[in-house]
């Protein structure tokens, strides 16, 4: 069953790249966004199945591959990995919907998605470490492509920068799970059989600080983010969409997957460090996203800082803060692709995304009214504003994280007062006030345009106040995570230097 998550976007990019030459675009984007379609259904089937209650995988999937390496086929799904999936299935729907209809090489283009969307779903299903970073890797050579062929003026320096950032994050993964299997004497990779406790505190924190930073770097966090402005910027809209909505979320998912749960003890160690290193990220990310003229890389950088809130909630390691951490990672994926998404529709009709250059798009005669009543909705969302959903997942995070981490906490509280200043200057400049003489004779939008964005803003209101439909799937299992935790307990000395 979960292999179909993951088949049937390799099938839609056999079937595009095999389509004649010289047939139109819009077939290749009407067969991509049908096997793109039916894997998100499948997702949703998926989750009509899923039994909430149950901690341990379920539909599990077991082929024993390469005995030699210890490397299995084995799938699995849980609570934390439940809600990505889903949103990796409807965001790519969305990204692909939302692709020009007469982009270059479209065969090639909508077959990358697919890898893509195929590489993400497999990275979050799998259940053997080295499986994990097969997928992992696999969705680095389709995003590079897809930023180098198809992204701006600079799409290769952004896209090489992507690429060696990514590699070194790959690099130190593979690095700290051969570390994991081979000092804990495990005859495979695989995740439900290791066990990395029984390791000196110094080993377990060494191996920690390679899955900190190789995930650090994917997320991003300070001081590793420098390849995502960038990236983004020159990324076309719907890459823009999938990057910030769910190829973040590999770096924090990882994170909980694999250094909260198999180093528990190094991860409570090291806990103080990881909110401060939250603390940096979100006041660093908020500021640099008021310095910005650039629509997009303001958004951008506002990623960099919402991201934040899930390191302070992961590292306070309490079932509340790990049921936030989940809940960041949904909101701040329909967020960030809503904002991406109008962004580009900006771009696309008024030619430009400079804060100097736009004003007055709210105009409801000559300019975008329902695009700018939607980044109204959005840019209150994503800075907390009561009855959205970023509201009650940064709620929910601060309401743990606060209980361990006070000090900590009230700093990354000021992250979502900047977040309304930054968003304010948004609207305010490129939305309200008289239309710019630079800006005239705007494209009609249509509804074809604002159909994505629409669905996305209905999903973070529902959520905004209907939380417990996200909560009710996902509870059980980040409770069960807790548990592996000390919760930030003191670990002396004696254990860091391996004496009993």
């Amino acid at each position: 069953m979960l292999s179909a998550l993951i088949l049937l976007p390799l099938l839609g990019a056999a079937i595009v790249s095999f389509l004649p030459v010289g047939m139109n675009a819009k077939l290749s984007r009407s067969v991509a966004l049908i096997f793109a379609s039916l894997a998100f259904v499948w997702t949703l089937v998926l989750t009509s199945q899923f039994d909430p209650t149950v901690i341990t995988q379920q539909f599990a999937e077991f082929l024993p591959w390469i005995d030699t390496l210890g490397l299995n086929y084995h799938l699995g799904i849980d609570g934390l990995s439940l809600p990505l999936l889903v949103l990796n299935g409807l965001l790519t729907c969305i990204a692909i919907h939302s692709s020009d209809e007469n982009l270059r090489r479209p065969r090639f283009y909508y077959c990358l998605i697919l890898l893509l969307s195929a590489g993400v779903s497999g990275a979050f299903l799998a259940q053997d470490l080295l499986l994990f970073f097969l997928f992992y890797e696999l969705e680095l050579i389709p995003l590079y492509l897809l930023i180098a062929i198809w992204g701006g003026e600079r799409r290769g320096y952004a896209a090489t920068k992507f690429l060696i950032y990514t590699a070194v994050s790959g690099i130190l993964i593979l690095a700290s799970f051969l570390g994991i299997v081979w000092l804990s004497g495990s005859p495979s990779f695989a995740l439900e059989t290791l066990n990395a406790s029984g390791l000196p505190l110094a080993t377990q924190i060494l191996l920690l600080l390679g899955i900190l930073i190789g995930f650090g770097i994917k997320i991003p966090l300070v001081p590793f983010h420098t390849w995502l402005p960038d990236a983004h910027v020159e990324a076309s809209t719907p890459i823009s969409v999938l990057l910030a909505g769910v190829l973040l979320k590999l770096g924090t998912y990882g994170l909980l997957r694999f250094g909260m749960y198999l180093l528990p003890d190094a991860w409570s160690y090291l806990a103080p460090v990881l909110a401060t290193w939250a603390v940096v990220s979100v006041l660093y990310g908020a500021s640099c996203a008021i310095a910005q003229t650039d629509m997009k890389k303001m958004v951008a950088y506002s990623s960099i800082g919402h991201m934040g809130y899930v390191l302070i909630a992961a590292a306070a390691a309490t079932p509340l803060s790990i049921l936030g951490t989940v809940m960041q990672m949904i909101s701040h994926g329909l967020i960030s692709a809503l904002l991406f998404l109008l962004v580009g529709v900006v771009y696309k009709k008024a030619g430009s995304r400079d804060l100097d250059v736009l004003r007055g798009l709210l105009n409801p005669e000559r300019g975008m009214p329902v695009i700018g009543s939607l980044m109204v909705l959005g840019v209150m969302a994503s800075a907390g504003i009561p009855g959205m959903f970023g509201f009650i997942a940064e709620f929910v995070v601060f309401r743990a994280s606060f209980a361990v981490f006070p000090v900590q906490t009230l700093l990354c509280m000021i992250g979502t007062g900047l977040t309304a200043v930054y968003f304010l200057l948004l609207t305010n400049r490129a939305f309200f006030g008289r239309l710019s003489a630079q800006v005239v004779n705007l494209p009609r939008v249509y509804w074809s345009d604002r159909a994505p964005a629409i669905v996305l803003a209905v999903l973070i209101v529902i959520f905004g106040i209907q939380p417990a439909w996200l909560i009710h799937w996902t509870e059980a299992t980040t409770t069960a995570i807790a548990n592996t935790q000390s919760v930030v307990a003191h670990v002396s000395f004696e254990k860091a230097q391996g004496k009993s």
